[in-house]
């Protein structure tokens, strides 16, 4: 497969076009004609990731990347970082604004989703200055050797 690249830009606290990058991203696979259960994880992923940027960080960056054998998304923002990864990797564990809280975001599910959908996830943050999360997902099953 050749390689495509795709970039999307995501404001901060722009909740009315919240989701939009990661609608983009689901239509172009499905037109793709991709299997409708790895369109679903990516979006999945890419949703929360774009959601994460729109409520917690500062304006960010969605990019995706899809080379032979993967897709990547990779999501970077300005915002101010993840203090503890281990502990926003918890399900129920949120640091939501209650702005965000009352439109129904904020449930602390988000990086769990991430993990759970994708076949590799990397988070690296620096609080205080940006994150940046990488998911990878893989488009052909690993050959198995006798």
């Amino acid at each position: 497969m050749a390689s495509l690249k795709k970039f999307f830009f995501i404001k901060a606290r722009d909740f009315v076009h919240a989701g939009e990058a990661s609608i983009h991203i689901q239509s172009l696979l499905k037109s793709m004609h991709w299997d409708p259960v790895l369109i679903r994880r990516v979006a999945i992923c890419s949703y929360e990731g774009e959601m994460n940027v729109v409520i917690h960080g500062g304006d960010g960056v969605l990019n995706l990347s899809i080379e032979n054998d993967r897709l990547i998304i990779e999501i970077i923002d300005d915002g101010p970082g993840i203090q503890d990864i281990s502990l926003a990797m918890q399900p129920g564990y949120s640091t939501a604004s209650d702005e965000a809280r009352e439109m129904g975001f904020g449930a602390g599910m988000g990086l769990p989703n991430m993990k759970k959908n994708a076949d590799d996830i990397q988070i690296e943050s620096e609080p205080g200055i940006r994150t940046r999360a990488s998911m990878t997902f893989l488009l052909e099953s690993p050959k198995e050797t006798p």
